[in-house]
């Protein structure tokens, strides 16, 4: 058919040659090996030496959906498809760039490059409108549905998902019907709304069985399954699980069949039957075994050695989770060991080995936090890319812009240069005074500019640390403590962007911010302390005010330093006094001792710089500058009884600020 569409073209007979050649490489070459990369290449020059047409798109897009693998093993980007967006840009061929940026955002999606995904997403729905395809503009709405759902932005996932439900009834397309069902399905699962879930995937589940979709069908089996579980009718679940298992095994998913096995063991644990709940975790770890991605292997290892030590059973649910570890740190599974020394943790806690519990619980901290830099540091380098993009997008503009903008300069700085010689008498007569006042203003605003900076890195470096205590509940399926943990979570997220666009805040906001984080860390250190927060009767808390997030970073401090390491239960004292027109902060624990700490972090390398108290010290030096007072200083104190440390006491000294 690409023949027939050449022949016919008012083309040379050079450029019929080069369609006949590019033709044959797509018929008789569509697998290509690692020995195969100048072939490829000389492909990919006999396709650019083509007119740009659409033929020509069609082509690069075809060989560019047969070559990912080839591309991505050596990590590189598919140069077919990069072309094919360039050659449409040029042609202005609106779907042939839908389709490409369509193309583009799923290959980043599944290295999980989330914002690159959700950007070129974005660029196929746009250039799918301008084209008026609406096949395309489904498919573009739902892939954006399902960057934002591997995000956990649920609302903005669920909008585009019902958009792309909406189009797909209009064109009457039982595919993408199908797949923007089963997503919305899948965000009401994640919501924890199962009643509604249920519905949805019933409703995904009869357009495949009469698309005949076997593929779809086990996925939505499974689906409600997961949906009942939720409800805790742990039967029906696994009359759902059984049913997807029936169709995977038809069609021989072993991945399917994996899933299954390891579900129908999760809720017979659920049930109490151990035995049964033993049999299809054992059957999923024997498919995992030849799987080549060995991450499998590690997470049944991990779900038998959870089951054993709900069995008590300790000892041989050691073997199967030191399994998993050493998997983990043979591939470098950082999830998966974190997972596997969390239930190590568990495993000593309750045999009531509680030195060695806690050692694992730490590795289990160190590699989540390891996970949360990892992704910190991705998504940093995503948007660094994003920003090369739309640089390189603005540079043909800019060019065009160039030239208008030169006219523009040559008049502008006429009128200024009259300007300035009809004002010339007037500024050397008032420039001496009005330049002294404009420095003063200038090096308070500087000071107040400073100020906030420092003010911005403190509250997401006290996000980051937040964010890490998160982890546990949601691996572990721990609902209710996750619920909960999550919901004070939001709330005191809700207050550090609402107390972050002020310099000064209430004391009581601040405390009750400072509670929520206590009440968060407790829950994450499994109540290994006790804490109070006691205020001067002399202080009106909804008067005075005080710095936003300037205690926390001491607190952390004491707390992942000093009382993290006590044996028995620790205590944290924190105390507000008003001297005159002081404000006195205390923050006094019973750790171990700054010296102690030191000792440690030494000898296990060094994990952490406190960048909090570095923030909050020039956060204080800054106030000291403004105010132009002594009144504002850190004092750290270590005490002691008989030579022995018994805790950290910091004063934090302030200005006071009021109200009124």
């Amino acid at each position: 058919m690409i023949i027939l569409v050449a022949l016919f073209h008012p083309f040379t007979m050079f450029h019929k040659a080069l369609i006949f050649i590019a033709s044959l490489y797509l018929l008789l070459w569509a697998p290509v090996s690692a020995q195969d990369s100048a072939l490829v290449f000389r492909s990919l020059d006999s396709i650019r030496k083509m007119p740009d047409d659409t033929v020509k798109v069609n082509l690069l897009m075809n060989r560019a959906r047969g070559l990912y693998r080839f591309f991505d093993g050596r990590g590189q980007e598919n140069a077919f498809l990069q072309e094919a967006i360039t050659t449409s840009q040029k042609m202005r061929y609106a779907k042939g760039m839908a389709e490409a940026y369509n193309e583009l955002g799923t290959s980043k999606r599944n290295k999980s490059q989330y914002l690159l995904a959700t950007e070129y997403h974005e660029r196929a729905l746009k250039s799918a409108q301008d084209a008026r395809v609406t096949r395309l503009i489904t498919i573009s709405l739902n892939n954006i549905g399902v960057d934002y759902r591997r995000r956990d932005m649920l609302e903005k996932a669920f909008d585009f998902h019902f958009r792309a439900l909406k189009s797909a009834e209009k064109d009457k397309d039982d595919r993408s019907l199908a797949i923007a069902t089963n997503s919305i399905g899948n965000i009401k699962l994640s919501d924890a709304k199962y009643d509604e879930a249920i519905e949805v995937f019933n409703r995904s589940l009869r357009i495949e069985q009469e698309r005949d979709n076997e593929l779809g069908i086990a996925i939505n089996l499974g689906n409600l399954g997961y949906a009942y579980e939720g409800l805790g009718k742990l039967d029906l679940a696994i009359d759902y699980y059984k049913r997807s298992l029936a169709v995977n095994e038809r069609i021989k998913s072993v991945t399917g069949m994996s899933i299954c096995y390891t579900c129908l063991g999760t809720a017979y644990q659920k049930k109490k039957n151990y035995p049964l709940a033993m049999d299809y975790l054992q059957k999923a770890l024997a498919l995992n075994d030849k799987v080549e991605d060995k991450i499998h292997s590690a997470d049944s290892y991990i779900s038998i050695g959870r089951l054993l030590n709900e069995e008590g059973k300790y000892e041989e649910a050691r073997k199967y989770l030191q399994e998993a570890i050493d998997l983990g740190l043979k591939w470098g599974f950082k999830s998966t060991l974190m997972e596997a020394y969390k239930s190590m943790s568990d495993n000593y806690k309750h045999a009531g080995d509680l030195n060695l519990a806690m050692d694992f619980n730490n590795y289990s901290i160190l590699y989540k936090d390891s996970l949360l830099r990892e992704k910190s540091s991705t998504e940093f380098a995503q948007m660094q890319t994003l920003h090369d993009v739309h640089q390189k997008d603005n540079q043909i503009k800019q060019l065009q812009q160039d030239q208008d903008l030169s006219q523009l300069r040559i008049r502008r700085n006429l009128a200024l240069a009259i300007a300035l010689a009809g004002f010339l008498f007037m500024l050397i007569v008032g420039g001496f005074f009005y330049i002294r006042h404009r420095n003063l203003q200038a090096n308070r605003q500087t000071l107040q500019l400073e100020l906030r900076s420092l003010r911005a890195q403190m509250n997401p470096h006290f996000i980051f640390n937040s964010l890490s205590s998160i982890h546990r509940y949601i691996w572990s399926n721990n609902q209710e403590e996750a619920s909960d943990y999550l919901t004070k979570f939001s709330k005191l997220m809700r207050m550090i962007l609402d107390n972050s666009q002020h310099t000064f805040i209430p004391l009581n906001r601040e405390l009750e911010s400072l509670k929520l984080y206590l009440d968060l860390e407790a829950l994450r250190c499994n109540y290994m302390f006790d804490y109070s927060i006691t205020v001067s009767e002399n202080i009106n808390e909804e008067e005075v005010l005080i710095p936003p997030m300037i205690i926390q970073p001491y607190v952390e401090n004491a707390i992942w330093h000093g009382l993290v390491h006590r044996k028995e239960k620790g205590m944290l004292d924190i105390a507000v006094l008003l001297r005159g027109k002081v404000l006195e902060v205390t923050v006094t624990d019973n750790g171990i001792g700054r010296k102690m700490a030191m000792e440690i972090k030494e000898k296990k390398g060094r994990m952490h710089n406190s960048m909090g108290m570095k923030v909050t010290e020039g956060r204080i030096a800054l106030i000291r500058k403004i105010n132009n007072t002594k009144d504002a200083n850190v004092e750290i104190h270590d005490l002691q009884d008989n030579g022995e440390a018994t805790g950290t006491k910091v004063k934090i000294v302030l200005p006071a600020e009021f109200l009124f």
